[in-house]
Order: structure tokens, then sequence, then C-alpha cells
């Protein structure tokens, strides 16, 4: 299956990745396919990655064309001179905003280093399922964006505040997966790369890339938000749901 290209000229290409797809190839990883590869053989051109998405996260994917055009990209992604925004579905009722000021370290043994998220809520509901002692489940729609860069952030400050991130495996809540594998038939982990804001590395001009949601998420958030990305939607029968 050939990714869609959200933009593409002589110096860039950005594709809308699909979940369960590593960038490129891991150390750790058995993965036979990458995106890298992939693209590089649709394209018919060589590509070079200038920031990275994890597996099982969706949305846009940015490669340079060029050598000259991956070191500007890459240098903008270090300033953080992109502007990098995420949806996410997380358990619980977030606050209206927030930002998460905690700092991260890459892996046990490391130094912790200065992290910060801002969020805000984009819609929230409460679901007649009982799950973790309580009679209802109560989730939260946000829009996400990371000042920093650091491994797995938003997943990581999603669970430093108690509102675990949706069908994360590692830092999420089971019981809460469970209920939308159970309930909702939702098998993937809900966070989409949706909007990146940056600088053209060659020509100047500000460059604003989204990438819609695929069908699994799109169909999820409009059945328990009443949510889509033009508007209030239809959402499951016996739903509370405000749309903020």
């Amino acid at each position: 299956m050939a990714f869609r290209i959200l933009f593409q000229d002589r110096w860039l290409c950005a594709i809308g990745k699909p979940p369960g797809i590593m960038v490129h190839r891991s150390n750790i990883g058995t993965d036979r396919e990458f995106v890298l590869q992939k693209l590089r053989d649709q394209l018919g051109q060589r590509v070079w990655p200038v920031h990275r998405l994890d597996r099982a996260t969706s949305g846009v994917l940015l490669f340079a064309l060029d050598p000259e055009a991956a070191g500007r990209l890459g240098q903008a992604f270090m300033d953080r001179r992109v502007d990098k925004r995420y949806l996410a579905v997380v358990r619980g009722w977030t606050d209206e905003r927030g930002e998460i000021d905690h700092p991260l370290a890459r892996h046990d043994k490391a130094e912790r280093r200065e992290a910060r998220t801002r969020y805000r809520r984009l819609a929230h509901c409460e679901l007649p399922l009982p799950v973790g002692g309580f009679e209802t489940a109560r989730y939260s729609l946000i829009e996400a964006t990371p000042e920093t860069g650091r491994r797995h952030q938003i997943r990581r400050h999603c669970k430093h505040i108690s509102h675990h991130l949706i069908g994360d495996t590692t830092y999420g809540d089971g019981r809460h997966n469970r209920l939308f594998r159970q309930h909702l038939h939702c098998h993937r982990m809900l966070l989409h790369a949706s909007r990146l804001e940056l600088d053209h590395p060659q020509e100047g001009h500000r460059l604003e890339l989204a990438a819609p949601l695929d069908g699994e998420f799109a169909r999820v958030v409009e059945v328990i938000f009443g949510w889509t990305e033009a508007g209030p939607g239809v959402r499951i029968q016996g739903t509370e749901c405000n749309t903020d």
C-alpha cells in the first residue's frame, strides 16, 4: 500500500504515516518493513528522515529529499522552531488547558532532561461502562503540543498526570485499553500527529502540514465524543459528551 503524500516538492516530502510501522530499522526491532525503505521505493529516490514517530503513532511524517534540506530541517527540530501538534484520547477528564513540566530521562540510568507539554481539551465524555471499580468511564480528547522532543514524551507525560493514553501498552492503563478493545473494537494507540508547522528549508515561507485522522481513530472519536475534524458528529447511545 502506498503512503498518502500530504506535500511534496524538490526538497521535502510529507506523508500520512499509518500506525503499526516503524520509521526506520531498530537494533531491538524485528520488523521487515519500514517507512524509510517503502517511501524510497514509492518515490524512486533516496529520502532522509528528519524526525520520527513511534511505531504505534500515526500522522504527519516529514522527509528531506536532499542532504542540504535534511541538515536544515534537522536543525529546525533541534532549535525547536517546529510547531508539533497531536490528537490523543486519554482516560479521565483533564483540565480544559494545562502544561506538564516534568523532566524525562531516555532510560533509567540516564540524567533527566527538561520536558514540557502543553495541552487543551477538545471534548470529554462519560460512557455507561464500568471500569476500575467505577460504574462509568470518563475520557478526554486533547490536543497536545510538545515544546521539547523527549522519547515517548506525550505518552509519559500523560501517565505522569494520571490521564493515561488509550491503547498505550507501555505507559497506559490496561483496564481502559481492554474496554476500548472489547466495547469499541479499537486495537490501536490513540495518538496522532495531526499538524506540523515550520519554515520551508529552501524558500523560507511558512509550511502548515496536516494529516487527517485515519479510519479507526476517526470512528472512535466520533462515536464516543461526537467529534469530527469538521465539527460535532454522532455519538454512542447513552454517552454523556461535551465538546469544549
